[in-house]
């Protein structure tokens, strides 16, 4: 890629038409295909559901304890976009490969170690939850033991992805991610009823899905890495970079991870009422959500390739741009929510207990949406930029400053159920978002964080 043909390039995008194209271009793709895992579970709890209650808890068990080990390592994607788009915008495409490579192997590891430790250990992590004798402990321990088999591959996948984003190719994930969605029915389907092998064949369907995945874009790398000159041996100096850069980014997730769990044990700690109502809230705003962090994708891609090319103006202009993206999405989310305030639980429940306090929780989450949504920006904007160690560091203190809120809701269990669920809206997405607008704005508008060419 010639230093003329990034001019060229430079000077197109900052026509705020064009820009908005190659957001849209980035962010529709992005968002399909963080629609798609969700959807695995889906599809599996809605074709284990015919099997019985005992056996669709214990699917809902197996599939928690997989799901919280895995969502912790979205780091290995958000840590190699940035990474191999750096080296995209200095014109060093052969380098930007063997970045996402490093970032492959490093996803292959640990993903071995989780799975070792999956299969290792299930009675006990199910011991939490269930008793491991009972019917609904069986199918979780039998769950759990079959897809341990598929963390290496959803890992592999992570990481893989991250790396053909950084290419500035949202497509390619999407179309590998709806055909490993549709490879999933007919297997699940096969194995579940045809075979009669019950949750065994929900797992061990899931499992050749993800590998399938995995395999598919490791293809296609694989033709880019050829075209390049890329090599696949493993490079320990690479990996150890991807290491150290994601376990700064693996604190910030655990950090938002502990803050959601703590207001879940606030809503189950006052009543069924308020813990159903925030499942019901959360779950919305998880939708949600998907589009902001398509945005905030988007945003990774884009502002590790300006800064790769030393391309101060037009990183400063994409910055500006995804913002006004992620509040006009934002403020749209919360005027559909606000509008939908009365009867969106319904879809959920047919309690009346819940079903009443619900409005009031809508609208406070409504109201609460634009904050978000330039939350998850200013997060793709330091991701992109690759400032990891802040970003974890910042994490902490957000956590510090939820804490208080927390701290009052498990004090004030006497509240109406109504306004308690409210309250504990109003401080994990409130409280808790405003610290982080804080942290996350401040370090934008320093510009600390615009550090240009390869950074090592």
């Amino acid at each position: 890629m010639s230093k003329n043909y990034q001019a060229a390039t430079s000077r197109a995008l900052l026509s705020s038409r064009v820009l908005n194209r190659e957001i849209l271009r980035l962010t529709l793709p992005a968002l399909g295909t963080l629609v798609a895992e969700p959807l695995f579970r889906i599809l599996d709890t809605a074709m284990v559901g015919h099997l019985g209650a005992d056996i669709l808890a214990g699917l809902g068990v197996g599939s928690t304890i997989l799901t919280t080990a895995v969502a912790l390592m979205i780091f290995l994607a958000y840590a190699t976009t940035p990474a191999v788009a750096r080296y995209v915008g200095a014109g060093r495409m052969g380098e930007a490969i063997q970045a996402g490579i490093s970032g492959i192997y490093l996803a292959a590891l640990i993903g071995v170690l989780i799975a070792l430790l999956l299969a290792l250990i299930p009675g006990l992590l199910v011991g939490f939850f269930l008793d491991g004798q009972s019917l609904a402990g069986r199918s979780a321990h039998t769950y759990l033991i079959i897809s341990s088999a598929g963390v290496p591959a959803i890992l592999i996948t992570f990481a893989a992805s991250g790396l053909v984003r950084g290419l500035q190719d949202t497509l390619t994930p999407l179309l590998i991610s709806g055909a490993g969605f549709a490879c999933n029915a007919v297997l699940n389907a096969i194995f579940i009823y045809g075979l009669g092998w019950g949750i065994a064949g929900s797992a061990t369907g899931t499992v050749i899905a993800e590998w399938g995945m995995a395999a598919a874009l490791v293809w296609h790398i694989n033709k880019k890495a050829r075209a390049t000159g890329a090599s696949w041996r493993p490079s320990l100096r690479g990996i150890k970079a991807s290491g150290i850069g994601g376990s700064w980014l693996l604190l910030r997730t655990l950090t938002l991870r502990v803050c959601t769990v703590l207001a879940v044990v606030a809503a189950t700690q006052h009543s069924t009422q308020a813990a159903a109502g925030f499942q019901i809230i959360n779950s919305v705003f998880m939708l949600l959500a998907f589009i902001f962090d398509s945005l905030a994708i988007a945003c990774q891609a884009l502002i590790g390739k300006t800064l790769g090319a030393s391309d101060k103006v037009l990183t400063q202009k994409i910055v500006r741009r995804v913002a006004l993206w992620g509040v006009y999405s934002g403020i749209i989310a919360g005027v559909l929510v606000a509008l939908g305030a009365n009867f969106l639980g319904a879809i959920f429940t047919a309690d009346q207990a819940v079903l009443v306090i619900l409005p009031q929780a809508f609208i406070t989450l409504a109201i609460l949406q634009p904050l978000c949504a330039i939350v998850f920006i200013y997060d793709g904007v330091l991701i992109g930029a690759g400032d990891n160690k802040y970003l974890g560091l910042a994490g902490i203190f957000n956590l510090c400053c939820y804490s208080p809120a927390f701290a009052l809701l498990v004090y004030n269990l006497q509240l109406d159920a109504g306004y308690y669920l409210s309250f504990n809206i109003l401080a994990i997405m409130g409280v808790y978002m405003v610290s982080r607008l804080a942290t996350l704005g401040l370090r934008v508008r320093s510009e600390k964080w615009l550090k240009f060419g390869i950074v090592r």
